[in-house]
């Protein structure tokens, strides 16, 4: 019996924001560690003064792989089988690393 709950990183598209919380908030309850996105960078969530800079979404992408690096295993939330461009490199990463992946939609 491991010593610490299971960790699992949560990954996807913030479109699916919403849903990635109902998973947050599952996992959780189950008793498991979860590590997911804490910014969300949907435009249409921003007025123009608080845009999110290039240099910061660089930061935020390379953070959610050091989270990636910190779980057992990752949760892509792909609600209609939907994986983007950032969610596809997480995945490689993930694979590349060897941690187990699961989906929550076929795809």
């Amino acid at each position: 019996m491991p010593d610490r709950p299971e960790i699992v990183c949560i990954c996807g598209s913030t479109r699916f924001a919403d849903e990635m919380s109902a998973a947050n908030r599952d996992l959780t309850f189950a008793g498991v560690i979860v590590v997911a996105p804490s910014v969300f960078l949907r435009a249409e969530d921003h007025e123009a003064d608080e845009s999110i800079t290039n240099e910061q979404k660089t930061a935020l992408a390379s953070l959610h792989l050091r989270k990636i690096d910190l779980a057992d295993r990752v949760l892509v939330v792909n609600p209609g089988g939907y994986i983007g461009e950032s969610t596809s490199r997480e995945i490689a990463y993930a694979h590349a690393t060897g941690k187990p992946i699961s989906f929550t939609d076929p795809f």
